[in-house]
């Protein structure tokens, strides 16, 4: 063989390792079927690009002693948790400070200090003060009115934070840059994004649907146009961006919530799609009536800190979506937990209206 010959085969083969890096070795798959035979309605699992979850803190758990005073007599500017003895408050402190700020070597603004002021712990100038208020009227809202999808596992500040300040999976709004040479489009339309799973589709999928209220339906039920439906390609685009975000946040493909052979319909689905038109709702409540609000009002800084990022480039919040909760899992931490063993989290003392249902209360009229 000539050396000219040589040289391609050589080009060749030594490519072949890269083509064969984005295949998946078979060995080792688990698949599950979730519907009818022939339906193609399966789940395969890789076990060997699974997220790996960092381990769970310990939860400490107080009893409440007999006749023990609550927090709100106790300690000033309580304004949250104040109906809890003092011995639960304070265990409930010490978890929230396990699962969001834990106490670092060298960092003074970690452990209780990330909110508070050592030196009078009833203070507000730290902007982290009012934050974990809202974070925690949305936790206990989550958990009291949206158990059409968390069900009774429901969340606590560390189904999200995991031990950060700042979740790991966020969004903001941003003005999309041009992309460059010959496939110069506005919105990147045509490059792939990780925010859609890296599909070539709308890179911002939250703004409309998880910030906004844009109508999500794109399936007909006519063959022709109708007065009743009309959908444009544009939108239709942005809802299979939305699809391509839950399928990756959560593990999963199309078949965890749709059949197959009819993807619009709801009476064939599987129950999961009904508990992910909840979960929309529930992630727009929270970005709209706990986070978004603390940005208005001028609460949450630009910078953090730790000199972190708390606003995006168009000065909007760090909200939420599915993957903030869900972290590559169908359900969060592998189904596990927590609630049992903080039940002041659970639900709202008696009385009180969330903001959310006030504010519907008042549309209704």
């Amino acid at each position: 063989m000539t050396a000219t010959k040589r040289v391609p085969l050589l080009l060749a083969v030594g490519a072949l390792p890269a083509l064969l890096a984005a295949c998946e070795r078979p060995a080792g798959l688990q698949v599950e079927q979730l519907g009818p035979s022939g339906a193609g309605m399966e789940q395969v699992l890789n076990p060997r690009v699974q997220p790996v979850e960092a381990p769970i803190p310990p939860t400490l758990v107080l009893p409440a002693q007999e006749g023990e005073p609550l927090a709100r007599d106790v300690y000033q500017n309580v304004q949250v948790l104040g109906d809890l003895p003092v011995s639960q408050f304070n265990a409930l402190m010490t978890n929230i400070t396990n699962w969001v700020s834990p106490a670092k070597a060298g960092d003074p603004n970690s452990g209780c200090n990330y909110c508070h002021n050592p030196a009078n712990m009833a203070s507000e100038e730290k902007y982290t003060y009012a934050v974990a208020r809202s974070m925690i009227n949305m936790t206990r809202t989550i958990n009291q009115d949206w158990q059409s999808h968390v069900k009774a596992t429901g969340v606590t500040c560390w189904t999200c934070h995991r031990g950060q300040p700042v979740p790991a999976n966020v969004w903001v709004e941003a003005a999309p840059p041009r992309s460059r040479g010959l496939l110069q489009t506005q919105g990147r339309q045509n490059m792939p994004m990780a925010s859609v799973a890296w599909a070539t589709l709308p890179y911002d999928p939250f703004t409309p649907y998880l910030a906004g209220a844009e109508n999500i339906r794109v399936v007909s039920q006519r063959i022709h146009r109708s007065p009743d439906h009309v959908r444009s390609i544009q939108a239709t685009e942005a809802t299979y961006g939305l699809m391509m975000h839950m399928s990756d946040a959560l593990g999963v493909n199309c078949t965890y919530c749709h059949n197959s052979r009819n993807f619009g319909s709801w009476y064939t689905s599987r129950e999961q799609r009904v508990g992910s038109w909840y979960a929309i709702r529930m992630v727009r409540e929270s970005n709209n009536t706990y986070i978004t609000p603390l940005v208005r009002a001028g609460v949450i800084p630009a910078r953090g800190m730790d000199g972190g990022a708390r606003l995006g480039p168009m000065g909007d919040a760090l909200k939420i979506n599915c993957a903030t909760c869900h972290n590559g899992q169908a359900k969060p931490m592998g189904g596990v937990s927590m609630i049992k063993d903080v039940p002041a989290l659970a639900a709202h003392p008696p009385g009180y209206v969330s903001a959310a249902r006030a504010a519907a209360a008042v549309a209704a009229g």
